[in-house]
């Protein structure tokens, strides 16, 4: 029997050519003279229109543009090829990840196409870097213009013989920071052509292994013990070998986890580990199917909680403090966040010196995030030099004198200033570095420690100034409220400003409100300015549920944190206090319901509503951009019952590649801003994507993490514990069986696709049926100039605005008038509950009216 080792692939007009050999990604840093840069705190940098272009430019980009753009690409290696690329239903090939120094990357691709006859054939040629296409030897077309994450495309014709065709691509770019690193090349026009993958076994067997990837899943979509296994759609067909990589996502410190399995023939589920054996937080797997020789690659996420390490509950806060301070020093990744936690129980010596010195060259490199590391090192170095050796505290000192502090100092990194939260870390690294070493001249600056100290005093000043008035630019974001409390809390702490200390505790209170008001039973639920798979799918494991654990008692603590241990300390050493009635809203168990309605970031950017009731909750964005091309925004967010895990949420994709790094991703953010509208426990989510993106929307819906799951149609009735939801799509609702969201997905095809949303909780309906009946006729009727329409049982008409308005009776709902403070209301009394307003927020007081 003849055995061909190639892997056909049929190639239609529209299609892109998605198999392909890849060389080894070729790497080498690229640094260039330190030198100053000019810029500011950016609270809009994500409003990105034209295909989330970010308009700041490095030096490094300046002198690589000079260097490379519009010249003829010479590569610096050769072909090899080292494993293969499957595309998944992604059109590109994509190598995106994130760099956190300069890096300049090369890499080849190659594959054949075999065609029927002598052609020349047209093609769409993209990439965001630089790029060339051989065909047969022969160069047809350059792509040079290395505009960092922003595509480049050209119509190209490719000669063609009759026969098979060597197609060889070269890419490259310069990475910096996120980067998307890709390539596409998808036909235009042809007949009459196969793609042929070469390969090291039979090409039938190659398929084989591909069709286990493309439907391969975790058994659960969540462990909280017990085994961890993937299972297939269809058995192994051969005898397979396994080999798994586990990591924490591309800001965690701590090395990867490795697993070697086998896979018999004829299997088709197979177990990797126990939970408690693997490290907590949501965690991808980098799984590898070898069949001999030949070897391919996909990965998988999923989130860990060690449920046997949930923290013991008290309403004593300092009782909380301390558990928090044990868990983070010995079950914390190891950073400078856990040396803290360490030496602020005394629990210094070599293993302490250990972690902190494996931090040393990441600050010291100046690489990307490295104020995240800086910030608490300060705080070490600060409040307990006595519990540190001396060899590690000299080197400690070293790398905070030669640390840059902001871009005004000399430097060829690539760290981000422009976001409010690495800006705050920066000037509070600034102000408490000069405090510390007030005679010392610091390296980049030339300044000595006092006038670092009072610029850093000046810039937090304006830093505190603008979050008064605005407060977070990215609302509401999971990955970001630990990060202003990072930098809050050791201002609260350790300024020697009196000023600056009252402001921050102010601040820190605040964060706290809004993480309460937000909240479902501990669990942040409401629209986020920035959002990624691995924020948005765990709940448990994320560090807000550490927060509210610690703030509120109710929560939870995983692996990875930020500024846990350090808000510990501001509650039990430093006396921060808040209202101890945020824990009850936080954790809301009574029979009324709480409607707010606030505005967050420069000029009320984000116009935010909640309402939650014990049973359910939900959260949207407002009078949002609607139509543009989005960044990392969750427009609307839900939780049902009191399982953490029994959410929802609905997007458009920016990229089909699952487990990205696109901004936005597949889960992570819209492709695609839509229209959002919320009246108490109703909305309606209005999507008009734009060609070139995925053409279908979707929605989060773990089947497993609720009790009872019904399809009918384009209707959707979900219940978890005493939470009722119900989605009413614009055309059918597809269910994804396969894949790795397999019984987590529901989608709508389309560019165009129109979502209800309602909820409702089993005292008011008495069970799921009662529930779909009742709401039967629920839909949306759209008039003219925009106007939507609801006809809801209990509301009765609600008329959607295009201008964001909702009019429900007498009752009207106005974006534009809602306030920085926030107005709480509770139902059925309708009792008006009054947050403070800007000054009043040291009292931190919630007032019923």
């Amino acid at each position: 029997m003849k055995t061909d080792m190639h892997l056909a692939i049929s190639l239609k007009p529209g299609d892109a050519v998605g198999h392909w050999q890849l060389g080894n990604v070729h790497e080498e840093r690229y640094d260039v003279p330190d030198r100053t840069m000019e810029g500011k705190m950016d609270a809009f940098f994500f409003l990105t229109k034209d295909r989330n272009f970010i308009p700041h430019q490095y030096p490094c980009r300046t002198d690589f543009i000079e260097a490379y753009r519009g010249r003829t690409p010479k590569p610096v290696t050769g072909f090899e090829a080292r494993r293969v690329w499957f595309p998944f239903g992604s059109p590109r090939v994509d190598l995106s990840g994130f760099w956190f120094r300069a890096t300049r990357v090369e890499c080849w691709a190659r594959t054949m196409l075999d065609s029927a006859q002598d052609q020349v054939a047209r093609f769409r040629f993209a990439t965001c870097g630089g790029a060339f296409v051989e065909v047969n030897g022969v160069r047809v077309a350059e792509l040079t213009r290395y505009q960092r994450n922003f595509e480049e495309g050209a119509a190209i014709d490719v000669p063609l013989k009759a026969g098979r065709n060597e197609v060889r691509v070269w890419f490259a770019d310069l990475c910096e920071r996120d980067a998307r690193y890709y390539f596409s090349l998808e036909l235009s026009e042809g007949e009459g052509l196969t793609v042929a993958l070469p390969t090291s076994i039979d090409g039938a067997r190659a398929g084989a292994v591909e069709r286990m990837l493309e439907g391969m899943r975790f058994e659960k979509p969540f462990y909280d013990s017990g085994e961890i296994a993937i299972v297939f759609d269809e058995p192994a067909s051969h005898a397979l070998d396994v080999h798994v990589e586990v990591r924490g996502d591309f800001m965690s410190t701590e090395g990867n986890v490795e697993l070697k399995r086998h896979l018999p023939a004829g299997a088709k589920r197979i177990s990797l580990a126990d939970a408690k054996d693997l490290p907590a937080d949501f965690r991808h797997f980098d799984v590898t199917l070898s069949d001999g020789a030949f070897t391919a690659t996909r990965v998988l996420g999923v989130e860990i909680c060690h449920l046997g390490d949930a923290p013991r509950s008290t309403p004593d806060l300092k009782a909380r403090a301390h558990i928090v301070l044990d868990h983070v020093a010995e079950k914390g990744e190891r950073d400078m966040v856990a040396a803290l936690a360490r030496l602020a129980l005394d629990r210094g010596g070599l293993e302490t010196d250990r972690i902190i010195e494996s931090c040393l060259p990441i600050v010291g490199d100046c690489h990307d995030c490295a104020d995240f590391l800086l910030v608490p090192l300060l705080w070490c170095r600060i409040a307990w030099p006595e519990r540190i050796s001396p060899e590690t505290r000299a080197r400690m000192d070293d790398v905070i004198l030669r640390f840059r502090y902001w871009m005004d100092e000399p430097g060829n990194d690539v760290m981000w200033y422009f976001s409010e939260n690495h800006a705050l870390l920066f000037h509070t690294a600034c102000h408490l570095a000069g405090t510390l070493f007030p005679e010392k001249t610091f390296t980049r600056s030339g300044r000595q420690g006092r006038e670092q100290a009072e610029i850093g005093r000046q810039r937090l000043l304006e830093w505190l100034t603008h979050f008064e008035a605005c407060e977070m630019a990215e609302w509401n974001s999971a990955p970001y409220f630990p990060i202003d409390l990072k930098g809050l809390c050791a201002l609260y702490a350790l300024s020697p400003d009196a000023a600056i200390r009252e402001r921050s505790g102010a601040a820190i209170r605040r964060l706290l409100e809004i993480m309460a008001l937000s909240s479902h039973h501990g669990l942040m639920t409401a629209s986020q300015g920035r959002s990624y798979e691995h924020t948005l799918r765990p709940g448990r494991t994320l560090e807000l549920s550490g927060i509210a654990y610690l703030a509120f008692g109710k929560g939870w603590l995983g692996r990875r944190f930020h500024a846990l241990p350090q808000l510990a300390l501001c509650f039990s050493e430093k006396g921060l206090e808040i209202h101890p009635c945020l824990a009850a809203i936080a954790d809301h168990k009574g029979d009324e319901a709480y409607e707010w309605r606030y505005r967050q970031g420069e000029n009320g950017i984000a116009s935010l509503y909640h309402f939650k009731t014990k049973a359910y909750a939900l959260g949207s964005i407002a009078a949002y951009r609607a139509g543009e091309w989005g960044y990392q925004e969750t427009m609307l967010h839900l939780r049902l019952g009191d399982r953490p895990e029994s959410q929802i949420w609905i997007n458009h994709p920016g990229e089909v590649i699952h487990s990205g790094y696109g901004r936005p991703s597949y889960w992570g953010g819209c492709g695609t801003v839509p229209r959002v509208q919320q009246y108490r426990s109703l909305a309606v989510v209005d999507f008009a994507a734009h060609p070139s993106q995925p053409d279908f929307t979707h929605a989060w819906l773990p089947e497993v993490e609720m009790d009872e799951v019904v399809y009918d149609g384009n209707r959707v009735i979900v219940r978890s514990g005493d939470g009722l939801c119900l989605l009413v799509a614009s055309g059918p609702v597809e269910r994804v069986t396969t894949g790795p969201t397999a019984g987590c997905e529901i989608r709508l095809a389309g560019h165009r696709g129109r979502w209800i949303v309602r909820l409702s909780d089993m005292a008011t309906e008495g069970n799921l049926k009662a529930f779909a009946e009742r709401f039967a006729e629920l839909s949306v009727v759209e008039h003219a100039a925009g106007r939507l329409v609801l006809n809801d049982p209990d509301f009765g008409s609600v008329s959607c605005r295009p201008d964001a308005t909702i009019e429900v009776g007498n009752d009207i709902l106005d974006p534009k008038r809602w306030t920085l403070s926030g107005e709480l209301t509770a139902f059925p009394e309708g009792a008006r509950v009054t947050l403070p307003s800007q000054n009043q927020w040291r009292q931190a007081q919630l007032k019923t009216a």
